[in-house]
């Protein structure tokens, strides 16, 4: 393979001879399947379930992004993050649940929608499937603001210029892969053919498929 191509990936499902579900959460849970490989060995695969996720990357009039500090237990960090949250409503179309979080944890309102880049968290070890929007357009919300609660009352607020997170993702000083994905993916945007060209915000995403 040369170039882009053929550069895509593709779906494929090997046979799963055996399968249990040794714990189920509030909306994740852990899947055990027992696969069958290439040369006929099996293999046993554990790994999280999840409905997947969308994450918002607010750009305002003057090029800055909108972020959020927010601690996260697992990895002991307070981390710069995107607006994000998780599909937990089946079915639902990805844009209307980034809308939503947007708000809830913003206060904020988009009025341009657009795909910024699609990915797999972490393939090895969860489905999670996470869709980062574009939104432009940005201006305070209206109506009643969301409540928050728990790790969210502890939410910093910063508008920062993308060249300034692109330098920090770089640099080794963020980590969250949202909002490092979403971020390298505008810079290259930018530097390509621009976001117009960029998928509109009902692109189709077969890792999550949707009722429009």
């Amino acid at each position: 393979m040369t170039g882009a191509d053929g550069l895509r990936d593709t779906a494929e499902e090997w046979p799963v001879t055996a399968t249990d579900v040794p714990w189920t959460g509030k909306v994740t849970g852990v899947r055990s399947d027992v696969v069958t490989m290439p040369d006929g060995s099996t293999a046993r695969r554990d790994y999280q379930v999840h409905p997947g996720s969308v994450a918002v990357l607010a750009l305002d009039d003057d090029g800055r992004v909108l972020v959020l500090r927010q601690y996260r237990h697992p990895v002991r960090h307070k981390l710069w993050e995107l607006p994000a949250g998780i599909l937990d409503v089946p079915g639902e179309d990805p844009v209307v649940a980034a809308r939503r979080e947007l708000f809830e944890e913003t206060y904020t309102e988009a009025a341009d929608w657009r795909v910024l880049v699609d990915i797999f968290n972490s393939p090895g070890g969860s489905d999670e499937a996470v869709r980062v929007f574009l939104a432009r357009g940005l201006s305070e919300a209206t109506g009643e603001r969301y409540e928050v609660s728990a790790e969210e009352a502890d939410l910093e607020y910063a508008r920062v210029p993308l060249a300034d997170l692109v330098r920090a993702v770089i640099s080794g000083e963020l980590h969250n892969s949202c909002l490092v994905a979403g971020v390298l993916a505008l810079a290259a945007a930018g530097a390509g053919d621009g976001i117009a060209a960029l998928r509109p915000a009902d692109a189709p995403w077969p890792a999550r498929p949707f009722t429009a």
